[in-house]
């Protein structure tokens, strides 16, 4: 009997504690973000911004990015792959609305990959689902993808932003008004100041999400950000916490700052396809011109990790190609003699740099002094972050510019000989080809490693570093993100602790 006792006594402390630890529901959460998304559909717009916001909050794919960057299920519960490659058969979760009550099923599968397969159709990254030969829905909630040959980042393609998933027919009010399956439901966008979420009650996830609100507030200025969340304004910085300000909060029992890692690579970007980053040796004195270490250390306080091509360290097959160019002012002047520039003749140029990033700007004001050591003048110019994606990122109208690329997996930009590189490399796209019909991983990973030792070798950019993911919240915010395997400021299981 004693012993019968003390397993119920057990039973119920356990049950106790496990109630008592259980996240509590409500609240409201206000987040600061540097930029203001352009629109709020991430397949009208590659701005990493709108995914930031949306991504898996509001909007959901088949499948997605957890936490730790592994590709788990969203609307499809699961999935097989023929032994070839070529078929993929998702199993649609059922039971599942969008946010204007429409129940989701195959019907609206079909009509997101029609339009994503149409490079006519305004979507972003028609190349990832060029391999598509045809979609097919045998029942509503079962779709056949066939493709026309085995795409090793088909799934992958499939987890990004780009595949999110609305309901058939709505295409240009998702710009302005997005309906998704998510957590969260849009509530409204004040254009300048905020965009705000709430609960959806119809979620498929039971007792998800835990908050009743999520308010991301635009809000550039980081002393700005800072006194509103010493101020009780805000809740979490969401991102691009500048070193100082973290390492400030980090004193301060009343806050934590998370520091954790990304795919992002900053990226000083030179226009390959005008005067004077046409010329190689122009763009290769540039690289020996810029000290990695020397910025990372003074103006990043030793957040970041320098890298040498278009990879970060967190991805898969990374080669390590920082040390590709080290810093060396003699024979960036020697570069410069050769392309017909000196003492008489300084290279001259603009450097744009986008207003709403503090570590780009500051990057490229430390950047334009290292130019200077070796006789070359960096003209900075700062625009809105609409203007630099109208003109610098859509029109390609800029000599150098720096910003993050935070996709994950985004080496094939530089396969696109419009992109605003201006890059037109075709050994370059045909080995990335190569790449991706391969089905051998070590093979993979090999060429990978050609792939990054190519756009080092070619110069095409200023590699500096693998930006940290640095946030700072309020003690009493739980469930953040630690690391950025995608960029998503993802709230669905966030809570206030109590």
């Amino acid at each position: 009997m004693r012993k019968v006792v003390l397993v119920v006594l057990a039973l119920l402390v356990a049950t106790g504690l496990a109630v008592a630890q259980a996240p509590p529901r409500g609240g409201r959460l206000t987040v600061a973000i540097n930029a203001e998304p352009p629109v709020l559909d991430p397949t009208a717009s590659t701005s990493q911004e709108i995914a930031r916001v949306l991504y898996d909050n509001v909007l959901q794919g088949l499948v997605k990015f957890n936490a730790k960057g592994e590709i788990v299920p969203a609307l499809a519960e699961r999935w097989t792959v023929s032994p070839g490659g070529l078929t993929y058969t998702f199993h649609l979760r059922r039971n599942v609305t969008f946010h204007n009550g429409a129940r989701f099923g195959a019907e609206d599968v079909l009509f997101k990959f029609q339009r994503a397969r149409d490079p006519r159709s305004g979507h972003t990254h028609p190349e990832y689902y060029r391999d598509i030969a045809r979609v097919e829905a045998p029942d509503p909630y079962t779709v056949v993808f066939r493709l026309r040959q085995p795409d090793s980042e088909f799934l992958f393609n499939l987890a990004r932003p780009d595949s999110v998933i609305g309901p058939r027919g709505r295409t240009d009010e998702q710009r302005t008004h997005p309906v998704g399956t998510g957590p969260f439901r849009f509530a409204a966008w004040e254009r300048g100041v905020a965009i705000r979420l709430e609960r959806y009650p119809g979620y498929y996830v039971r007792g998800l999400p835990y908050l009743d609100q999520v308010t991301f507030r635009i809000l550039p200025d980081q002393n700005a950000q800072l006194a509103a969340l010493r101020a009780g304004d805000l809740d979490v910085l969401g991102y691009g916490v500048v070193p100082e300000n973290a390492l400030a909060l980090q004193r301060d029992p009343n806050f934590q700052v998370v520091v954790g890692t990304t795919t992002t690579e900053i990226t000083v970007g030179m226009n390959n396809g005008r005067p004077p980053f046409d010329d190689v040796r122009v763009r290769r004195a540039i690289q020996h011109a810029v000290n990695k270490d020397e910025l990372i250390r003074g103006v990043m306080m030793g957040f970041g990790t320098k890298i040498g091509s278009h990879r970060s360290p967190n991805e898969p097959c990374y080669v390590d190609l920082s040390n590709f160019y080290p810093p060396d002012a003699a024979r960036a002047r020697a570069l410069l003699a050769e392309a017909g520039y000196g003492p008489q003749n300084p290279l001259t140029f603009t450097f744009t740099l986008a207003a709403p990033y503090p570590y780009e700007r500051r990057l490229g004001e430390a950047i334009a002094a290292q130019l200077a050591r070796v006789g070359v003048r960096a003209q900075l110019e700062v625009v809105e972050w609409a203007t630099w994606l109208s003109r610098v990122f859509r029109g390609a109208d800029y000599q150098m510019t720096i910003i993050g690329h935070s996709e994950p997996n985004d080496i094939e930009i530089y396969a696109n000989p419009n992109y605003y590189f201006r890059y037109q490399n075709p050994r370059f796209g045909r080995l990335l080809e190569q790449y991706r019909r391969l089905n051998d991983p070590k093979r993979a990973c090999e060429l990978m490693g050609q792939l990054q030792r190519m756009l080092a070798e070619d110069a095409v950019n200023v590699w500096v570093m693998n930006a940290p993911y640095v946030a700072a919240l309020r003690s009493t915010v739980k469930g953040w993100w630690t690391d950025q395997p995608t960029p998503s400021m993802n709230v669905t299981e966030v809570f206030l602790a109590r």
